[in-house]
């Protein structure tokens, strides 16, 4: 079902797109998948806060390519690009040998992200920021922005409760169900000295309606007899 489900994965050769693209068999395929983990894990690493939303990585022989979606490009790219040189030459050798490029997405609007705004909700957690606060203020900065509906949770060791629990806030439309809407999905951890405490983020962007034709269509029969009798 739609809330069971991660809504990305649900949506799959649908409206949403694959994250890793690349064919392998055998060994290969276990060779490729863990140096895809050990690049996703160097990235979110390395540029912690510089706002990576999406890191897409492609294959194709003996090259690899790696997107990087990022509300902060110019953290990414550094004064006169030398930290994507390095992340180049440390990204080739974490695959191999294999010739590295890397592209940089600009994020128009970060407050309609949701992996951003669950990121942003999780270092507001870390500096003792009430959570409440801090999940209405995202919810109210994304309405502001456009957006259609959202949902935040956090689940945890809530104010630093001894009990976890979880609490939500929703505004807006967000049927988890239904394929044709852009729901977009984030999730974060925020590590306090409670503990850890989980974000799920549920953005509903405008929904992309079919321009259906008002005109130009076959005449019903209605119109088909009227013809005929003003023919008489």
């Amino acid at each position: 079902m739609g809330q069971k489900i991660n809504p990305i994965s649900f949506r799959l050769a649908v409206s949403k797109d694959w994250r890793s693209k690349w064919y392998a068999t055998g060994s290969d395929y276990t060779d490729k998948l863990h140096e895809d983990l050990k690049i996703r894990a160097y990235i979110k690493k390395r540029l912690h806060m510089s706002g990576i939303s999406k890191v897409i990585i492609e294959r194709a022989w003996n090259s690899v390519r790696v997107t990087l979606s990022t509300a902060r490009p110019g953290l990414v790219i550094g004064r006169k690009g030398s930290e994507i040189e390095k992340m180049t030459n440390d990204l080739s050798k974490l695959c191999g040998g294999s010739q590295v490029k890397i592209d940089i997405l600009e994020i128009r609007k970060p407050e309609l992200d949701a992996q951003l705004v669950c990121e942003n909700v999780a270092i507001q957690l870390e500096r003792r920021i009430a959570f409440r606060r801090a999940m209405k203020r995202s919810i109210q900065t994304a309405m502001e922005f456009g957006a259609e509906g959202i949902r935040i949770r956090c689940a945890g060791r809530l104010g630093g409760a001894d009990i976890a629990r979880a609490e939500w806030y929703r505004e807006g439309k967000v049927p988890l169900q239904t394929l044709r809407v852009p729901i977009d999905y984030g999730f974060a951890e925020a590590r306090t000295v409670y503990g850890i405490i989980g974000i799920k983020t549920w953005i509903n962007k405008k929904e992309e309606t079919e321009q259906q034709d008002s005109g130009g269509g076959r005449p019903r029969g209605g119109g088909q007899r009227r013809d005929r009798n003003n023919a008489r």
